[in-house]
């Protein structure tokens, strides 16, 4: 009787082993052998012999000849089963589309007829007459030259990694010897050289369940004899063609301890795609349900696109929720997400559906994993990149790294625009708050932040449980790049270890640190540096990354509403609104500081620019948020700016000026000048201009002469000088601020001074001489207390400026020829003198010299002040002296003064050497 059966595969040229129809519920079909009577072929080998002659070849005509199709048999004699299969044996002839195959075998020379003790009959010597042409015309194995040298190398190569580099990414053609399971086949290699080697090989991207012979001794997993099946149908002992990718190591291990790692032992399976004419046989395990898809090996997948395929056709299995997925909700049920996405909108912690796309601008990088976005709406979110994960500044091994990471996110985002998408949300576990996890992209390209950083091995792609969908939608793009990583040995996985980084030299702890680098800052100018932190809107933690120094910035010229330091504390109005901006436009970004002095906490006082123009102290003044601080600004040379930007701040109504009413101001403005500016009595007095300071600003104190003072100081002083001549010091005696004490100055003579500050630990005193006006620092050893009989007297020396005009900047080139001048015309010298305004102490002086012939003949113009504008050396004071300088009474002495001005300006004197460069006011 004939039976009907398919060909499963082919033993050897004489054998074939049949299976019949899939059985009820996707059952494995049963299986038979049949051994062709009559004929006989040469035999395969194994790992413990070798092929005969031919063996292969034979396997091969018979192998194309039938695998996969339909065979008509019939059974001659059932053999019993052989001892390590229990499989039955069948003796038989049997056709393939009407071919015969044992005549097809002798007529191509593959086998040769079995020698038989019983007569021949005619069947019988039809065989032989066909085996004797075969053999006359040297087919198959009768060819006169042999077979074709090669070898068969059952075992898996000894040296995997050797192999994989030799052949990685090649094709190479082969024969699918053996399924074990779905996603594991073993496959003869046909080697370029003409050898075959057998090899091991996991399909890249997918993972079948396990079938019941795949291990020995384990029970088949649910989908697994039906991935079986699925795959050996269709590629056992087909022609494929294989690419080798990857031995079999799941994870990256970054932080591994010294670079001299030991060779890993003789893998047992590579991984590899396996092409087949019809397609690659993962994907459509994959479609059907028969397979998961491995996180891992998107690293070898994704370049090609092999993954996007993958993923695709897994979508499309949970969509028809077939196999595998029978169970698993589809993905139109998880709020329609793109690979899963978010879970559902209740995930996303509130009521309604989160914003999950948006636009904004980073403004702070926490750590390697993390940063915070503004939106468009001025929302601050802090995000962390999902399936991204940074290394731990904690641990000693990762924090060199944990700051290169920072420092690679810093750069890039820092103030740039970005695109977010939030992924999902990470809940609340342990130590770890509640985060959105997004993917954040940026530039022209779109470019993914977090791939670019795993890329470069400064961080590392969190593992996923396999049905854990809450991942990045370029996961398999942060795979890729993670293998990339720990193939160059880059980062995290380059095995280098790298001592704890140093905490940066904090310069502003104290006033007597801070002032050692003043000078230094001050030659250099504009110092690169980097806002580390902003304390407050004025206030700023500045790192010189160069030389690992911190020091602390205060802006100079402007007065920003303080913040609260503490939860007792109350901000001053508009105070944190400062801190915002200054947080938001200069956290973390790559500014220049200036610096003009150190204040008394060791805070250095100076300006801040962002993208070399944009000045700090300016942008604060202009959006409300701070105000001029007349003192201070009054020798910046960008004044004008600051007094500008209030000015339009003022007009706008931002922040401080809200409220602010231009009119009330003005009327104030005119009341004020009413009742405490007007034109003081014109009183000519003799004078001497007894000190002239040029550091820190230009200065000089005056004694008034012909007074009763004068004539009083020149009877102390002979008192004076015997008393502390002969005076004993007093150890224990610490002079403090503000004290009124007897200093010896440089000519060794004692005078009357007061403590401007004092130096327990330095041993000294800085000091100003009440009735000269000098300054200086003295020893202790060099300081009395001042006896009660000599402080009755005032001090003498009265702090004055010039009237209407001020010198040049301290920071012009003309700076030292106008206080030279001004030292020539003054100092030591008896003038004459008129008081035109008094601000406090300070007296606004116009200096007369009496032997000046214009004196008599134009006393408006004849005065020291107009001579130094007269040779550019100085300018007229539109901001110091704006109180009294429009009085009418003033109006002609202002005239004379601006004349001599244009006159240096048409003689090209002093500044205007080289044209009109006068300052701005």
């Amino acid at each position: 009787m004939s039976l009907k059966a398919i060909v499963k595969s082919v033993i050897s040229g004489d054998s074939l082993l049949l299976r019949g129809r899939p059985g009820p519920q996707g059952q494995p079909p049963k299986e038979r052998v049949l051994h062709l009577a009559d004929v006989t072929a040469p035999r395969m080998g194994s790992s413990t012999r070798d092929d005969e002659p031919w063996a292969f070849e034979s396997r091969e005509f018979l192998r194309a000849l039938a695998v996969g199709k339909e065979i008509t048999f019939t059974s001659i004699h059932s053999l019993p089963p052989s001892a390590h299969e229990d499989v039955p044996r069948d003796l038989g002839n049997g056709e393939i589309g009407g071919v015969d195959l044992t005549i097809e075998l002798l007529k191509h020379g593959w086998a040769k007829c079995k020698e038989t003790k019983r007569e021949a009959g005619e069947e019988e010597n039809k065989r032989k007459e066909i085996e004797n042409e075969a053999k006359a015309a040297g087919k198959g194995i009768w060819n006169p030259h042999g077979p074709k040298a090669h070898s068969v190398i059952h075992m898996m190569p000894t040296d995997s990694q050797g192999f994989i580099t030799e052949w990685k990414g090649k094709s190479i053609d082969g024969i699918v010897e053996q399924v074990r399971d779905g996603s594991t086949l073993r496959i003869r290699l046909l080697m370029p050289d003409g050898d075959h080697q057998f090899v091991n090989i996991v399909l890249a991207g997918v993972r079948c369940a396990r079938s019941s012979t795949s291990k020995q001794g384990e029970s088949a997993e649910p989908w697994g004899e039906e991935a079986k099946f699925f795959t050996e149908s269709r590629l056992l002992q087909r022609p494929v063609r294989v690419q080798l990718l990857s031995l079999p190591t799941s994870t990256a291990t970054p932080f591994q301890t010294g670079a001299a790692v030991a060779p890993p032992p003789s893998a047992t399976v590579f991984i590899g795609t396996v092409l087949h004419p019809a397609g690659n046989v993962a994907e459509h395990l994959v479609a059907s349900g028969l397979a998961r898809v491995v996180d891992w090996h998107a690293g070898m997948l994704a370049p090609t696109g092999g993954m996007e395929r993958l993923r695709a056709a897994e979508r499309a299995a949970k969509e028809k929720r077939i196999g595998l997925y029978a169970s698993t909700p589809s993905s139109s049920t998880l709020n329609g997400g793109k690979n899963g996405g978010v879970g559902a909108a209740g995930s996303t912690g509130g009521g309604g559906e989160e914003k999950r796309s948006f636009e904004g601008v980073v403004v702070r990088v926490w750590s390697g994993d993390q940063v915070s976005v503004v939106e468009k709406e001025g929302k601050e979110k802090r995000l962390q990149l999902s399936s991204t994960r940074g290394p731990k500044l904690s641990d000693p091994k990762q924090a060199h790294y944990a700051n290169e990471a920072r420092e690679f996110l810093r750069k890039r985002l820092i103030g740039k625009h970005v695109k977010v998408h939030i992924d999902f949300i990470r809940p609340k576990e342990g130590e770890f708050e509640e985060r959105e996890c997004a993917t954040i992209r940026y530039g022209g390209q779109n470019s993914n932040i977090a791939e670019q950083l795993i890329e470069k091995g400064l961080a590392s792609i969190v593992r996923h449980k396999q049905d854990d969908e809450n991942r990045s939608p370029d996961y398999d793009k942060l795979m890729a790049a993670e293998q990339a990583a720990v193939a160059d040995t880059r980062g995290i996985h380059s095995g280098k270890e790298f001592p704890p980084p140093k905490q940066p030299l904090n310069i502003s702890e104290t006033n007597t640190r801070a002032t050692q680098f003043l000078n230094g800052f001050k030659r250099q100018g504009r110092i690169p540096a980097v806002v580390d932190y902003v304390p407050a809107g004025s206030r700023f933690r500045i790192l010189l990354p160069k030389d690992n120094q911190v020091l602390t910035l205060v802006l100079g010229g402007i007065r920003a509403p303080r913040t609260s330091r503490n939860a007792s504390e109350k901000s001053e109005p508009y105070g944190p609104e400062a801190a915002d901006f200054a947080t938001r436009r200069y956290m973390q970004r790559d500014v220049e500081i200036e610096v003009d002095t150190v204040d008394k906490s060791g805070g250095f006082i100076g300006s801040l620019y962002l993208n070399k123009n944009e000045n700090a102290a300016v942008a604060l003044v202009k959006e409300g948020l701070a105000s001029v601080h007349a003192y201070s600004a009054e020798g910046l040379t960008w004044a004008k700016q600051l007094y500008d930007a209030e000015a339009e701040a003022k007009k706008e109504k931002r922040g401080l000026w809200s409220d602010y009413d231009e009119e009330a101001e003005k009327a104030a403005e005119t009341e004020n000048a009413d009742d405490d500016v007007s034109p003081l009595k014109t009183e000519y007095l003799d004078v001497i201009v007894s000190d002239v300071r040029t550091r820190n600003g230009f200065g000089f104190s005056v004694q008034i002469l012909n007074t009763e003072g004068i004539a009083s100081l020149e009877k102390l002083m002979r008192d004076f000088s015997l008393h502390y001549r002969a005076s004993t010091r007093d150890p224990s005696f610490v002079p403090k601020a503000g004290d009124l004490i007897s200093a010896k100055f440089s000519d060794g003579s004692w005078y009357r001074a007061k403590v401007r500050r004092s130096s327990a630990m330095k041993r000294e005193a800085e000091v100003t001489f009440i009735d000269y006006g000098n300054q200086d620092t003295v020893g202790f050893e060099n300081v009395r207390p001042l006896d009660g009989r000599f402080k009755s007297l005032p001090g003498q020396a009265h702090e004055a400026r010039l009237s209407f005009v001020k010198l040049v900047s301290s920071e012009s080139e003309y700076y030292p020829e106008a206080t030279d001048r001004f030292r020539s015309l003054c100092e030591g010298r008896k003038l004459i003198a008129n008081i035109d305004h008094r601000e406090g102490p300070i007296l606004h002086l116009r200096l007369i010299d009496p032997s000046d012939s214009n004196v008599t003949q134009d006393p408006t113009s004849a005065s020291i002040n107009a001579d130094l504008l007269r040779e550019g050396l100085a300018l007229v004071d539109r901001k110091g002296c704006g109180k009294y300088l429009g009085l009418p009474a003033y109006a002609g002495v202002v005239s004379k003064l601006k004349e001599a001005v244009a006159q240096a300006k048409k003689e090209r004197l002093g500044m205007f050497e080289f044209g009109d460069v006068e300052e701005d006011e």
